[in-house]
């Protein structure tokens, strides 16, 4: 399919925050735990808005995976699929990013959709940006309206509306990682 038919089956939706989104990603975490083996995760953490109580989002379950520099990416691939997950290569990121998506089908959206990102151990903006946005609920107010422009605008075009938060993404990671200074750099571990 191309993007434009993908867009159409899978259209910018956005949901008001439920206490679901948190009780998901823990199954899922577990899940994860059970299918990759503890032994290859440094971390695993619930991120974009999905994981910030009281924001508007796409009903879409971001995690972040953190694996040791030693794990079989190509074993870590195959465990992924047979379990459910679609792979979605990466190639204009850095090695190991991979991207896994579940819950996407045919027919569209079935049950609860999973975006999974794996990389190596690191000081990740994602991170920063879900603990500002937890902090400050100003911030919250403002992203909320922000989607809610940008959704009406790119309702079938995802690229469009990631790339149009861009900046004010980019803006909030400035100053949580002023705020919050090396809170999750490689040697920190929750």
């Amino acid at each position: 399919m191309t993007n434009e038919e993908l867009w159409q089956l899978f259209p910018i939706i956005l949901s008001e925050y439920t206490n679901d989104w948190a009780k998901n990603y823990l199954a899922e975490k577990q899940n994860l735990e059970n299918i990759i083996g503890k032994e290859s995760i440094i971390r695993i953490n619930h991120i974009g808005s999905t994981a910030v109580p009281g924001q508007l989002a796409k009903p879409t379950i971001d995690i972040l995976l953190e694996i040791k520099d030693n794990t079989d990416t190509d074993q870590l691939i195959n465990k992924l699929e047979k379990s459910g997950y679609i792979y979605s290569p990466q190639p204009d990121k850095p090695i190991p990013h991979m991207m896994f998506m579940k819950g996407y089908t045919t027919r569209g959206f079935e049950g609860q959709p999973y975006h999974l990102h794996i990389r190596y151990a690191g000081d990740w903006d994602e991170l920063y940006f879900r603990d500002f946005l937890i902090s400050h609920p100003e911030t919250v107010d403002r992203y909320t309206l922000l989607k809610q422009q940008l959704k009406d605008k790119f309702e079938h075009d995802r690229d469009g509306y990631t790339q149009a938060k861009t900046g004010f993404i980019r803006e909030i990671t400035a100053l949580a990682r002023k705020e919050f200074p090396d809170r999750h750099n490689k040697n920190y571990m929750k």
